[in-house]
């Protein structure tokens, strides 16, 4: 079983389970931000979240929209998309926004659904709790923000690999929880592509809720299969109450495809 393990994590270095070359670096600058505490009922422990508020919450009287995301912690993804952020908003391109920032603690499984695969239960010794994280978020988080920030009802969700994968979940079986999703190589093998096998069914429940979606495959052989699948998919069952984009990376690598498209992502995702 170990030597299983060893060998998964070896190959999966391209598609999600330790998110390679996301990790921030000594070239991200850790912005300027608050962190708390919340202590959760959803997932019976505390988590600690990263906000970001651009220099227009502060000058201004305006409540803003917000950006949340997993992957969310000083030392993952958060400081170099609040850089990125604030790049775009100083350029005007994207309107201003607020971030929150998700620490990890069991990633593996908060972001991961059922499966009933038993290779994709060798990855950890707990997955499938994406249900209880989503309800942290939903139960918890939002009213959290909403009591320390002028916030305004849009919101967006953001990831990467295992947290993108989470973003297509949440897009697919609470679409009415985000305004807007964007998700970078989400794992959509998880579960024996569970979600792109059912995601016109979803699709034809949903068509009734106004949303927008952003998503890019690279060139990972296991995952840019079912991203471009899924965008098959939905262009065979277009709607106006969706507003979708795929970005079709095959010269971006797992590692690199998050920094390489964000900005892409942001600025169509947000710009009005």
């Amino acid at each position: 079983m170990k030597q299983k393990i060893m060998i998964l994590l070896g190959l999966c270095c391209a598609t999600w389970i330790i998110s390679c070359g996301n990790k921030a670096t000594t070239q991200d600058i850790v912005p300027i931000h608050d962190t708390f505490k919340l202590q959760s009922n959803q997932l019976k422990e505390e988590r600690i979240i990263n906000v970001w508020t651009p220099k227009e919450y502060s000058t201004t009287p305006d409540s803003l929209p917000v950006i949340y995301m997993a992957d969310g912690g000083i030392g993952e993804d958060f400081p170099h998309i609040a850089n990125t952020l604030e790049e775009l908003i100083t350029e005007q391109k994207i309107p201003a926004v607020i971030l929150v920032g998700i620490e990890n603690t069991q990633r593996r499984r908060d972001l991961t659904g059922f499966t009933a695969v038993a290779k994709d239960k060798e990855i950890a010794p707990e997955v499938g709790g994406s249900n209880h994280f989503r309800a942290f978020i939903k139960e918890e988080l939002f009213k959290e923000i909403d009591k320390r920030y002028r916030t305004k009802e849009e919101k967006t969700i953001l990831g990467e690999s295992a947290s993108g994968l989470f973003v297509m979940e949440t897009f697919f079986v609470e679409p009415e929880m985000f305004a807007n999703y964007i998700a970078f190589d989400p794992s959509l093998w998880w579960n024996n592509q569970y979600l792109v096998r059912t995601a016109k069914a979803s699709l034809d429940k949903n068509s009734s809720i106004k949303r927008k979606l952003w998503f890019t495959g690279s060139n990972a052989a296991d995952i840019a299969p079912y991203t471009n699948e899924l965008a098959i998919i939905l262009a065979d069952n277009e709607t106006e109450t969706l507003k979708w984009k795929y970005a079709d990376e095959p010269n971006e690598k797992h590692t690199t495809i998050f920094r390489a498209t964000k900005k892409q992502a942001l600025m169509w995702t947000l710009k009005k």
